[in-house]
């Protein structure tokens, strides 16, 4: 595996743990829908939370969080779409990125929470 993906994986892994510290339920990693891929489908309470993780070890360059573009938020609410119809919930889904900065061996968490939603797009 490529160094970017192991720590990418890393990064997942360390965002499941620190959702489940706050009390989500994790429902789904690495949901797929055509082109889109959501990181972690989480439940709080009787919301859905579609979760993307930007994580660097670094942020000379940009903030995490400032990779998830347009694009990405197009995507990612098809996606979320996509998973609820075929789940039958009964609820809108909120966006949260879950922005990561690894130094040494700890990391730091920026929960950015709402992040952006359907209507915006």
């Amino acid at each position: 595996m490529s160094i970017s993906y192991d720590f990418g994986k890393e990064a997942e892994d360390f965002a499941v743990e620190y959702l489940l510290k706050e009390g989500y339920t994790i429902l789904v990693r690495n949901y797929f829908y055509r082109k889109a891929e959501v990181d972690i489908i989480a439940q709080l309470e009787n919301e859905i939370i579609i979760v993307e993780v930007k994580a660097r070890t670094s942020n000379y360059i940009s903030e995490p969080e400032a990779a998830v573009n347009a694009k990405k938020k197009k995507l990612l609410i098809l996606a979320a779409d996509d998973f609820i119809q075929k789940n039958n919930f009964i609820c809108e889904a909120r966006f949260d990125i879950l922005a990561l900065l690894k130094t040494q061996q700890s990391w730091s968490v920026n929960h950015i929470k709402n992040a952006f939603n359907a209507s915006e797009i």
